[in-house]
């Protein structure tokens, strides 16, 4: 009996241990592999400078939490004027095998007419081993076609500065997409969808992209930028309006897009 006695309490007392533990020390994976999360739902309103897990890098530019325009929670609201920039910042973001996908809702109020050629990014993933800069998420305005274009890009790197843009994907300002796009270093492959629909006119890989005839390398991934830069003077129109919510970096699709 003094031996039972014994166990009992011995039982009772990891019983306790395991009750005091924290939620956050159980060890089931978080879903879909989430590497960052942002609904702005839980911030303050007003000017915003950081949040849980990102900072803000901005020149001429403001981010702001606002009540959403759809009616339901908050969302980033970002300004810039002329060619600004401001941008939400990942800054130590990384993926098993330097592969992520990432979702995004994303208004942009107007897009640049004025000058030719005129580019912007929204999306810009980098690393610290390499001066590529990449771009899975922006375009260009092209006078030819009398439009934007959204456009999959790269700066810095051994294939140059290029947009590789479509007609196929006209950008029209002053409505909502939802975009998701992934990197896959598998092929050095980026891969746009809008609306839960895959863009493959966009997609660009090590051997197929637009720049010099050199191959299309990733570096190593460790930081993401999501806001709005633009890179030439005096743009028409002159200030930039853009919303962003409901951010998910993932190991795999998340979804949440639709069909």
């Amino acid at each position: 009996m003094p031996f039972l006695k014994k166990a009992a309490a011995s039982l009772s007392a990891a019983a306790a241990v395991l009750i005091a533990l924290p939620a956050s020390s159980s060890a089931a994976p978080n879903p879909h592999g989430t590497l960052a999360r942002e609904t702005f739902d839980r911030l303050p309103l007003g000017p915003v400078t950081k949040g849980h897990g990102w900072t803000t890098d901005t020149a001429d530019g403001t981010l702001t939490v606002a009540p959403s325009s759809t009616g339901h929670g908050r969302e980033l609201r970002i300004h810039t004027e002329g060619n600004g920039r401001a941008f939400l910042v990942f800054p130590d973001l990384t993926a098993p095998g330097n592969s992520y996908w990432a979702r995004l809702r994303v208004r942009v109020d107007a897009f640049p007419t004025a000058p030719d050629w005129a580019h912007w990014t929204i999306a810009e993933a980098s690393g610290s081993d390499s001066p590529t800069l990449v771009r899975p998420l922006g375009g260009q305005y092209a006078p030819t076609d009398q439009g934007n274009f959204w456009g999959v890009g790269s700066d810095l790197g051994p294939t140059g500065d290029w947009t590789s843009w479509k007609t196929s994907a006209p950008a029209v300002g002053g409505a909502w997409q939802c975009v998701e796009f992934h990197l896959d270093a598998t092929d050095n492959q980026v891969t746009v969808y809008f609306d839960g629909v895959e863009q493959s006119d966009l997609t660009v890989s090590t051997k197929e992209h637009g720049g010099t005839a050199d191959d299309f390398l990733f570096p190593a991934f460790d930081k993401l930028k999501l806001g709005w830069q633009l890179y030439q003077a005096d743009p028409t129109p002159s200030s930039y309006d853009i919303r962003l919510d409901d951010i998910a970096v993932t190991t795999r699709r998340a979804g949440g897009c639709g069909a």
